[in-house]
């Protein structure tokens, strides 16, 4: 009887044991599960993001001449933009002037919504891939072991931010400029002024917006002619960094990164091979292909085969706005980091 009782014994132990072995393992399982679960949507949604917008952005004037037909019954109603706003050459004051700038206008606003769309799938799958992983805070290094990536990712802020004031036909930021400046507009190989904003005497309150002076290196475009996506590359590799280096943080981040460059790269060829518009250049011309010949794509290029002059790229580039955008850039970097750090100590319900 004794026997029997320590062997039925030994057997609800061993039993018990088992099960106290195979718990631990069943949880890692399933937070192995959950984790390639959220890998694959933030590669899948990022992916999309990218892919989306490169594809987007070469077929747009296909796009844009479909949305203008589509949009054909909104097209001269006499709506205006407030007087405070200078309105371009082409329009005016007038929202929906012509068939083409009505599609422009609404394929901005089609490109801009699957781009928020799918971008912020990415990130909520990566937001939830920090909150369900029990060991993602301790796994974001201390300040001090990362502090050089927080150095990259605020110098590359600081050339983005210093990038919105700085002429480009590659940003969406359009040109202004006060009335009795000495600028003039920008001509072409030929000599003729730039089809683009052209018209010299559109000025509403003292305010004029020149866009042909996009097609002119100046500043930053005499270091890179993408001086405000180009510098993302650099900050969501550092980013990724920051955040500890896993798998997800490279596949969100990571994604963006080659995105950025592809991006780039994929505007260029299509200004090489003649095929469309790019950034705010709907009509291209002789002078944005004179401006690509004289810029280059890697930072520095044009400069070190004299294309371009540093020391005239040092005087132009708003120096204060590049200081500035280094504090700014390091405060927005240690806010985004501390708001994803929130996510890796606080469950998502």
């Amino acid at each position: 009887t004794h026997q029997s009782h320590d062997l039925s014994a030994t057997k609800s132990y061993s039993s018990g044991a088992a099960f106290q072995i195979s718990t631990p393992n069943v949880k890692q399982r399933s937070h192995r599960t959950r984790r390639n679960s959220h890998e694959t949507e933030i590669a899948a949604y990022t992916f999309a993001f990218a892919s989306s917008h490169i594809g987007m952005s070469a077929i747009r004037r296909d796009l844009i001449d479909r949305i203008g037909n589509f949009a054909e019954g909104w097209v001269g109603t006499g709506r205006q933009l407030p007087d405070f706003w200078p309105g371009d050459d082409a329009g005016g004051q007038e929202i929906f002037p012509t068939q083409e700038i009505a599609g422009r206008q609404l394929y901005r606003i089609l490109y801009t919504t699957v781009s928020f769309t799918t971008l912020g799938m990415g990130f909520g799958a990566y937001l939830q891939s920090l909150s369900d992983d029990p060991i993602a805070a301790a796994a974001i290094p201390a300040f001090d072991k990362v502090a050089i990536y927080y150095a990259v990712a605020s110098l590359t802020s600081a050339v983005a931010i210093a990038s919105l004031i700085n002429p480009s036909p590659l940003s969406l930021v359009p040109v202004y400029e006060q009335e009795g400046s000495d600028n003039e507009n920008v001509k072409d190989r030929n000599g003729a002024i730039s089809s683009i904003n052209a018209t010299p005497n559109n000025y509403n309150n003292g305010i004029r917006r020149n866009d042909s002076k996009k097609l002119q290196a100046y500043g930053l475009t005499r270091i890179t002619r993408h001086p405000l996506i180009l510098p993302a590359a650099p900050w969501a590799l550092a980013t990724a960094m920051i955040m500890g280096g896993q798998l997800r943080d490279f596949l969100f981040f990571g994604i963006l990164s080659v995105y950025a460059i592809a991006g780039c790269a994929a505007q260029d060829l299509r200004v090489v091979k003649e095929e469309g518009s790019v950034g705010t250049v709907f009509d291209p011309d002789d002078s944005l292909q004179d401006f690509f010949q004289e810029t280059s794509f890697w930072p520095f290029g044009a400069i070190l085969d004299s294309r371009q002059s540093w020391e005239e790229a040092a005087k132009e580039i708003n120096w204060v706005a590049v200081v500035a955008g280094i504090g700014i850039g390091f405060k927005l970097e240690e806010a985004f980091v501390s708001f994803l750090q929130s996510f890796a100590e606080i469950p998502i319900s």
